[in-house]
Protein backbone atom coordinates (compact mmCIF):
# COMPACT_ATOMS: atom_id res chain seq x y z
CA UNK A 1 0.00 0.00 0.00
CA UNK A 2 3.07 2.68 0.63
CA UNK A 3 4.23 1.86 -2.26
CA UNK A 4 1.50 2.15 -3.98
CA UNK A 5 0.93 5.65 -2.64
CA UNK A 6 4.79 6.46 -3.63
CA UNK A 7 3.88 6.21 -7.27
CA UNK A 8 0.90 7.75 -7.91
CA UNK A 9 2.35 10.56 -5.79
CA UNK A 10 5.62 10.46 -8.42
CA UNK A 11 3.20 10.27 -11.29
CA UNK A 12 1.76 13.21 -9.99
CA UNK A 13 4.66 15.22 -9.48
CA UNK A 14 6.02 14.28 -12.79
CA UNK A 15 2.79 15.75 -14.30
CA UNK A 16 2.95 19.01 -12.83
CA UNK A 17 6.40 19.29 -13.69
CA UNK A 18 6.09 18.65 -17.32
CA UNK A 19 2.77 21.08 -17.18
CA UNK A 20 4.68 23.97 -15.39
CA UNK A 21 7.43 23.57 -18.22
CA UNK A 22 4.55 23.86 -20.57
CA UNK A 23 3.54 26.95 -19.46
CA UNK A 24 6.89 28.45 -19.08
CA UNK A 25 6.86 27.96 -22.81
CA UNK A 26 3.88 29.28 -23.66
CA UNK A 27 4.71 32.69 -22.26
CA UNK A 28 7.59 33.30 -24.52
CA UNK A 29 6.23 33.46 -27.99
CA UNK A 30 8.37 33.89 -31.07
CA UNK A 31 8.53 37.46 -32.09
CA UNK A 32 10.95 38.93 -34.07
CA UNK A 33 10.94 42.01 -31.21
CA UNK A 34 11.07 42.02 -27.49
CA UNK A 35 7.85 41.95 -26.23
CA UNK A 36 5.77 42.46 -22.82
CA UNK A 37 2.29 42.39 -21.44
CA UNK A 38 1.50 45.20 -19.69
CA UNK A 39 -0.32 44.85 -16.17
CA UNK A 40 -3.94 45.05 -17.69
CA UNK A 41 -3.31 42.07 -19.90
CA UNK A 42 -2.28 40.01 -16.74
CA UNK A 43 -5.50 40.73 -15.32
CA UNK A 44 -7.23 40.61 -18.04
CA UNK A 45 -11.43 40.18 -17.89
CA UNK A 46 -12.31 36.18 -20.24
CA UNK A 47 -13.47 38.10 -23.05
CA UNK A 48 -11.31 41.16 -24.25
CA UNK A 49 -12.59 43.45 -26.88
CA UNK A 50 -9.95 45.29 -28.10
CA UNK A 51 -6.58 44.05 -28.21
CA UNK A 52 -4.00 46.84 -28.13
CA UNK A 53 -0.36 46.59 -29.56
CA UNK A 54 2.43 49.60 -29.11
CA UNK A 55 5.74 49.33 -30.91
CA UNK A 56 8.49 51.31 -30.16
CA UNK A 57 11.89 51.48 -31.11
CA UNK A 58 13.54 52.59 -27.75
CA UNK A 59 10.75 51.82 -25.03
CA UNK A 60 8.08 52.23 -22.99
CA UNK A 61 10.02 53.93 -20.04
CA UNK A 62 11.81 56.81 -21.77
CA UNK A 63 10.15 58.91 -18.97
CA UNK A 64 9.36 60.98 -22.18
CA UNK A 65 7.36 60.41 -26.30
CA UNK A 66 6.74 56.33 -25.83
CA UNK A 67 5.96 56.86 -22.31
CA UNK A 68 3.95 59.95 -23.06
CA UNK A 69 1.84 57.46 -25.96
CA UNK A 70 2.02 54.27 -24.04
CA UNK A 71 0.29 56.67 -21.31
CA UNK A 72 -2.44 57.46 -23.57
CA UNK A 73 -3.49 53.35 -23.75
CA UNK A 74 -3.17 52.70 -20.04
CA UNK A 75 -5.81 55.46 -19.42
CA UNK A 76 -8.29 54.13 -21.73
CA UNK A 77 -8.06 51.03 -20.13
CA UNK A 78 -8.44 52.58 -16.75
CA UNK A 79 -12.12 53.00 -18.44
CA UNK A 80 -12.40 50.33 -20.17
CA UNK A 81 -11.09 47.15 -18.51
CA UNK A 82 -12.10 44.37 -21.02
CA UNK A 83 -9.14 45.63 -23.60
CA UNK A 84 -5.53 44.88 -22.92
CA UNK A 85 -2.41 46.53 -24.36
CA UNK A 86 1.02 44.78 -24.90
CA UNK A 87 4.43 46.77 -25.52
CA UNK A 88 6.65 45.48 -28.13
CA UNK A 89 10.54 47.06 -28.69
CA UNK A 90 12.02 47.11 -32.06
CA UNK A 91 15.27 48.67 -31.57
CA UNK A 92 16.33 48.41 -35.34
CA UNK A 93 15.15 50.86 -37.29
CA UNK A 94 15.39 49.27 -40.53
CA UNK A 95 12.85 46.53 -39.40
CA UNK A 96 9.86 48.22 -37.66
CA UNK A 97 7.66 47.92 -40.71
CA UNK A 98 8.47 44.42 -41.26
CA UNK A 99 7.69 44.22 -37.44
CA UNK A 100 4.78 45.31 -37.65
CA UNK A 101 3.45 43.09 -40.73
CA UNK A 102 4.74 40.32 -38.56
CA UNK A 103 2.50 41.27 -35.42
CA UNK A 104 -0.62 43.10 -36.88
CA UNK A 105 -2.95 39.80 -36.22
CA UNK A 106 -1.97 39.55 -32.86
CA UNK A 107 -3.90 42.94 -32.20
CA UNK A 108 -6.85 44.81 -33.00
CA UNK A 109 -5.27 48.01 -32.67
CA UNK A 110 -1.88 49.07 -33.42
CA UNK A 111 -0.23 51.99 -31.58
CA UNK A 112 3.17 53.13 -33.83
CA UNK A 113 4.37 56.16 -32.19
CA UNK A 114 7.61 57.46 -34.57
CA UNK A 115 8.43 58.71 -38.24
CA UNK A 116 9.90 55.50 -38.45
CA UNK A 117 6.75 53.87 -38.69
CA UNK A 118 5.56 55.84 -41.74
CA UNK A 119 4.91 52.85 -44.50
CA UNK A 120 2.63 50.69 -42.96
CA UNK A 121 -0.08 51.69 -45.95
CA UNK A 122 0.08 48.21 -47.56
CA UNK A 123 -0.17 46.93 -44.26
CA UNK A 124 -3.43 48.61 -43.57
CA UNK A 125 -4.89 47.99 -46.54
CA UNK A 126 -4.28 44.23 -46.29
CA UNK A 127 -5.55 44.78 -42.79
CA UNK A 128 -8.94 46.54 -43.16
CA UNK A 129 -10.51 44.74 -39.91
CA UNK A 130 -7.65 46.58 -37.91
CA UNK A 131 -7.04 49.80 -36.94
CA UNK A 132 -3.67 52.05 -36.71
CA UNK A 133 -2.72 55.14 -34.81
CA UNK A 134 -0.02 56.55 -36.08
CA UNK A 135 2.17 59.48 -34.15
CA UNK A 136 4.49 61.95 -35.53
CA UNK A 137 3.60 60.89 -39.07
CA UNK A 138 1.51 60.34 -41.99
CA UNK A 139 1.76 57.46 -43.95
CA UNK A 140 3.17 55.89 -47.30
CA UNK A 141 4.02 53.14 -49.10
CA UNK A 142 6.79 51.31 -49.11
CA UNK A 143 8.15 53.46 -51.99
CA UNK A 144 7.63 56.65 -50.03
CA UNK A 145 4.19 57.71 -52.06
CA UNK A 146 1.67 59.59 -49.67
CA UNK A 147 -1.36 57.51 -48.94
CA UNK A 148 -4.41 58.88 -47.25
CA UNK A 149 -8.23 58.23 -46.77
CA UNK A 150 -7.57 54.86 -45.12
CA UNK A 151 -10.48 54.53 -42.75
CA UNK A 152 -8.67 52.44 -40.43
CA UNK A 153 -5.62 54.76 -39.97
CA UNK A 154 -5.27 57.58 -38.10
CA UNK A 155 -2.59 59.75 -37.96
CA UNK A 156 -1.16 62.67 -35.75
CA UNK A 157 1.40 64.56 -36.11
CA UNK A 158 1.91 68.08 -34.26
CA UNK A 159 3.07 70.95 -34.27
CA UNK A 160 6.65 70.86 -32.61
CA UNK A 161 7.97 74.01 -33.47
CA UNK A 162 5.15 75.91 -31.02
CA UNK A 163 6.82 73.67 -27.96
CA UNK A 164 10.32 74.42 -29.37
CA UNK A 165 9.33 77.57 -29.75
CA UNK A 166 7.97 77.91 -25.48
CA UNK A 167 11.10 76.07 -24.76
CA UNK A 168 13.53 78.37 -26.30
CA UNK A 169 11.82 81.52 -24.86
CA UNK A 170 11.97 79.80 -21.28
CA UNK A 171 16.02 79.29 -22.17
CA UNK A 172 16.13 83.02 -23.31
CA UNK A 173 14.17 84.35 -20.59
CA UNK A 174 16.02 82.07 -17.87
CA UNK A 175 20.25 81.59 -18.94
CA UNK A 176 22.69 83.19 -17.03
CA UNK A 177 25.61 82.76 -19.29
CA UNK A 178 23.96 83.76 -22.18
CA UNK A 179 24.18 80.50 -24.10
CA UNK A 180 21.45 77.69 -24.40
CA UNK A 181 21.62 74.83 -26.93
CA UNK A 182 18.77 71.99 -28.09
CA UNK A 183 19.93 67.69 -28.54
CA UNK A 184 18.55 65.85 -30.57
CA UNK A 185 17.56 62.14 -31.35
CA UNK A 186 17.29 62.04 -35.32
CA UNK A 187 17.01 64.64 -37.41
CA UNK A 188 13.36 63.83 -38.36
CA UNK A 189 11.02 66.45 -39.21
CA UNK A 190 9.02 66.50 -36.03
CA UNK A 191 12.61 66.95 -34.58
CA UNK A 192 13.89 69.36 -36.69
CA UNK A 193 10.49 70.78 -36.11
CA UNK A 194 11.78 70.96 -32.54
CA UNK A 195 15.35 72.56 -33.24
CA UNK A 196 14.20 75.64 -35.35
CA UNK A 197 11.20 76.23 -33.25
CA UNK A 198 13.21 76.23 -30.42
CA UNK A 199 15.88 78.83 -32.62
CA UNK A 200 13.15 80.97 -33.17
CA UNK A 201 12.15 81.16 -29.67
CA UNK A 202 15.70 82.37 -28.67
CA UNK A 203 15.14 84.62 -31.78
CA UNK A 204 12.04 86.44 -30.57
CA UNK A 205 13.38 86.90 -26.71
CA UNK A 206 16.35 88.65 -28.27
CA UNK A 207 13.80 90.90 -30.57
CA UNK A 208 11.04 91.28 -28.06
CA UNK A 209 12.79 91.45 -24.77
CA UNK A 210 15.82 92.91 -24.50
CA UNK A 211 17.77 89.65 -24.37
CA UNK A 212 21.06 88.97 -25.91
CA UNK A 213 21.35 84.59 -26.34
CA UNK A 214 23.36 82.66 -28.26
CA UNK A 215 22.13 79.19 -28.94
CA UNK A 216 25.05 76.90 -29.78
CA UNK A 217 25.69 74.65 -32.37
CA UNK A 218 28.68 71.85 -32.39
CA UNK A 219 29.36 71.00 -36.27
CA UNK A 220 30.79 67.67 -35.18
CA UNK A 221 26.73 66.65 -34.10
CA UNK A 222 25.01 68.35 -36.98
CA UNK A 223 22.04 66.80 -38.18
CA UNK A 224 21.33 65.28 -41.19
CA UNK A 225 17.65 65.89 -42.16
CA UNK A 226 15.57 63.19 -43.93
CA UNK A 227 13.03 65.47 -45.00
CA UNK A 228 15.21 68.39 -46.23
CA UNK A 229 14.47 71.31 -44.14
CA UNK A 230 14.41 74.92 -46.38
CA UNK A 231 15.81 72.75 -49.69
CA UNK A 232 18.88 71.42 -47.21
CA UNK A 233 19.48 68.16 -45.47
CA UNK A 234 21.98 69.90 -43.16
CA UNK A 235 20.20 71.65 -40.26
CA UNK A 236 23.01 71.78 -38.02
CA UNK A 237 21.89 71.52 -34.19
CA UNK A 238 23.32 68.77 -32.05
CA UNK A 239 22.08 65.25 -32.63
CA UNK A 240 23.26 62.23 -30.91
CA UNK A 241 21.99 59.88 -34.06
CA UNK A 242 19.74 57.55 -31.57
CA UNK A 243 16.95 57.60 -29.36
CA UNK A 244 17.93 55.55 -26.91
CA UNK A 245 21.70 56.08 -26.16
CA UNK A 246 21.97 58.18 -22.92
CA UNK A 247 25.82 57.93 -22.82
CA UNK A 248 25.91 59.57 -26.53
CA UNK A 249 23.52 62.49 -25.29
CA UNK A 250 25.21 62.82 -21.78
CA UNK A 251 28.57 63.42 -24.26
CA UNK A 252 27.02 65.58 -26.56
CA UNK A 253 25.70 67.58 -23.28
CA UNK A 254 29.12 67.42 -21.80
CA UNK A 255 30.53 69.05 -24.72
CA UNK A 256 27.53 71.76 -25.05
CA UNK A 257 28.40 72.52 -21.08
CA UNK A 258 32.07 72.66 -21.77
CA UNK A 259 30.91 75.41 -24.37
CA UNK A 260 29.16 77.55 -21.66
CA UNK A 261 25.36 76.48 -22.44
CA UNK A 262 23.75 76.23 -18.94
CA UNK A 263 20.16 75.74 -20.28
CA UNK A 264 19.72 72.36 -22.56
CA UNK A 265 16.22 71.50 -24.29
CA UNK A 266 17.03 67.25 -25.01
CA UNK A 267 14.17 66.13 -27.67
CA UNK A 268 16.03 63.13 -28.01
CA UNK A 269 13.68 60.17 -26.10
CA UNK A 270 15.82 58.28 -23.60
CA UNK A 271 19.01 59.46 -25.13
CA UNK A 272 17.47 63.04 -23.55
CA UNK A 273 17.86 61.00 -20.23
CA UNK A 274 21.95 61.45 -20.60
CA UNK A 275 21.50 65.26 -20.82
CA UNK A 276 20.02 65.08 -17.52
CA UNK A 277 22.85 63.44 -15.75
CA UNK A 278 25.26 65.71 -17.05
CA UNK A 279 23.27 68.74 -15.85
CA UNK A 280 23.41 67.25 -12.78
CA UNK A 281 26.75 66.34 -12.57
CA UNK A 282 27.68 69.89 -13.37
CA UNK A 283 26.15 71.10 -10.34
CA UNK A 284 24.35 74.02 -12.13
CA UNK A 285 22.18 75.07 -15.12
CA UNK A 286 18.85 73.39 -16.40
CA UNK A 287 17.06 71.02 -18.81
CA UNK A 288 14.00 71.58 -20.30
CA UNK A 289 11.48 68.42 -20.61
CA UNK A 290 10.28 67.39 -23.65
CA UNK A 291 7.02 66.14 -24.44
CA UNK A 292 5.30 65.64 -21.23
CA UNK A 293 6.16 67.13 -17.90
CA UNK A 294 9.32 65.93 -16.64
CA UNK A 295 9.88 67.55 -13.36
CA UNK A 296 10.18 64.45 -11.04
CA UNK A 297 12.93 63.07 -13.33
CA UNK A 298 14.88 66.27 -12.09
CA UNK A 299 15.12 66.29 -8.75
CA UNK A 300 19.14 65.87 -7.98
CA UNK A 301 19.74 66.17 -4.19
CA UNK A 302 18.00 69.41 -2.73
CA UNK A 303 17.28 70.59 -6.23
CA UNK A 304 15.67 70.04 -9.45
CA UNK A 305 17.10 70.55 -12.99
CA UNK A 306 13.97 70.79 -14.93
CA UNK A 307 13.30 74.61 -15.86
CA UNK A 308 10.04 73.81 -16.79
CA UNK A 309 8.48 70.76 -20.15
CA UNK A 310 7.66 71.60 -23.55
CA UNK A 311 4.55 70.11 -24.26
CA UNK A 312 3.38 67.96 -26.77
CA UNK A 313 -0.13 65.87 -26.09
CA UNK A 314 0.15 62.71 -27.50
CA UNK A 315 -1.88 60.96 -24.37
CA UNK A 316 -5.03 62.54 -24.51
CA UNK A 317 -5.42 61.99 -28.53
CA UNK A 318 -4.69 58.57 -28.60
CA UNK A 319 -7.05 57.93 -25.34
CA UNK A 320 -9.81 59.57 -27.54
CA UNK A 321 -9.20 57.64 -30.65
CA UNK A 322 -8.92 54.41 -28.53
CA UNK A 323 -12.84 55.36 -27.88
CA UNK A 324 -13.83 56.26 -30.87
CA UNK A 325 -12.35 53.15 -32.06
CA UNK A 326 -14.34 50.87 -28.53
CA UNK A 327 -17.69 52.87 -29.62
CA UNK A 328 -17.96 52.11 -32.79
CA UNK A 329 -17.37 56.00 -33.98
CA UNK A 330 -13.63 56.03 -35.49
CA UNK A 331 -12.84 58.11 -38.12
CA UNK A 332 -9.51 57.73 -40.46
CA UNK A 333 -8.01 60.66 -41.02
CA UNK A 334 -4.84 62.77 -40.68
CA UNK A 335 -4.69 65.48 -37.72
CA UNK A 336 -1.91 68.23 -37.30
CA UNK A 337 -2.59 69.51 -33.53
CA UNK A 338 -0.95 72.33 -32.40
CA UNK A 339 -1.63 75.60 -29.25
CA UNK A 340 -5.30 75.94 -30.70
CA UNK A 341 -6.24 72.87 -29.78
CA UNK A 342 -3.98 72.89 -26.83
CA UNK A 343 -1.67 70.16 -27.79
CA UNK A 344 1.33 72.10 -28.04
CA UNK A 345 2.89 74.21 -24.87
CA UNK A 346 4.47 74.05 -22.35
CA UNK A 347 4.20 73.14 -18.08
CA UNK A 348 3.08 76.65 -16.38
CA UNK A 349 1.26 74.66 -13.28
CA UNK A 350 2.47 76.13 -10.13
CA UNK A 351 5.23 73.26 -8.61
CA UNK A 352 5.95 71.97 -11.32
CA UNK A 353 8.27 74.98 -13.07
CA UNK A 354 10.80 77.09 -11.69
CA UNK A 355 10.15 79.66 -14.52
CA UNK A 356 10.28 83.40 -12.87
CA UNK A 357 7.14 85.23 -12.35
CA UNK A 358 8.39 87.91 -15.31
CA UNK A 359 9.61 85.01 -17.59
CA UNK A 360 5.93 83.22 -17.03
CA UNK A 361 4.22 86.58 -17.74
CA UNK A 362 6.06 86.85 -21.06
CA UNK A 363 5.45 83.18 -21.89
CA UNK A 364 1.95 83.44 -21.65
CA UNK A 365 1.60 86.27 -23.41
CA UNK A 366 3.63 84.62 -26.56
CA UNK A 367 1.47 81.36 -26.36
CA UNK A 368 -1.73 83.48 -26.49
CA UNK A 369 0.26 84.52 -29.86
CA UNK A 370 1.02 81.32 -31.15
CA UNK A 371 -2.84 80.08 -30.73
CA UNK A 372 -4.09 83.31 -32.24
CA UNK A 373 -1.61 82.16 -34.98
CA UNK A 374 0.23 85.86 -34.57
CA UNK A 375 3.33 84.15 -33.96
CA UNK A 376 4.00 81.06 -36.77
CA UNK A 377 7.86 79.40 -36.09
CA UNK A 378 9.65 77.72 -38.73
CA UNK A 379 8.98 74.32 -39.21
CA UNK A 380 10.22 71.71 -41.59
CA UNK A 381 7.12 72.36 -43.93
CA UNK A 382 5.84 75.81 -43.45
CA UNK A 383 8.82 77.49 -45.51
CA UNK A 384 9.69 80.32 -42.80
CA UNK A 385 13.33 80.27 -41.02
CA UNK A 386 14.29 80.73 -37.59
CA UNK A 387 15.10 84.04 -38.02
CA UNK A 388 12.44 84.93 -40.67
CA UNK A 389 8.64 84.48 -39.54
CA UNK A 390 5.31 85.65 -38.51
CA UNK A 391 5.81 87.77 -35.49
CA UNK A 392 9.20 87.78 -35.28
CA UNK A 393 9.37 91.79 -36.41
Amino acid sequence: MKNKTLRVLSMLLVLVMVLGLCACGAGNPATPAESSAAESSAEAPAEVKLKIGIITTSGIDDGSFNQNCYEGITDFIATHPDCTVTDVKEADLSKVIETVGALVGSYDVMVLPGFNFAAIAEIAQANTDKYFIVVDSTITDLEGNAVSGLPNVYTMTFKEEETGFCAGLAAALTTETGKVAVVNGIAFPSNVNYEVGFMAGVNYANAHFGTSVEYVEIPSYAGEAVVPYNGSTNVGGNYVGDFGDQAKGKEVAEALIAQGVDIIFPAAGSSGNGCFTAIMENGKGYCIGCDTDQYDQGQAGDRNIILTSGLKVMDRNITEQLTAIYDGTFKGGDDLLGASTDSTGFVSQEGRHQLSADALEKMNQAYEDLKAGKIVPPSNFNGYSETDFPGLK
